[in-house]
């Protein structure tokens, strides 16, 4: 079988390095690493150019590649 990903709009924001703190969902750790924590509590690293996607709980936030963001998004009129 085959199946078709249903139309979804989310919030989402680059991550840019240390100018990205204070944005909703990233922290740093001890170390100042920066990451975010998933909605399975998990706590994923970021790298500059990541995307990072709010989700649908509005709290938890996951990264996505740039590549990967392009290919599977675009832009939306508010």
């Amino acid at each position: 079988m085959k199946f078709r990903k249903k139309p979804v709009i989310v919030e989402a924001f680059q991550y840019v390095g240390d100018e990205s703190l204070g944005q909703p969902g990233v922290y740093v750790d001890e170390d100042g690493r920066h990451y975010v924590v998933t909605v399975h509590g998990q706590r994923t690293w970021l790298a500059v150019g990541d995307w990072i996607i709010t989700e649908a709980d509005g709290i938890h936030h996951y990264p996505c590649k740039p590549d990967i963001f392009e290919a599977t998004y675009e832009a939306v009129e508010d």
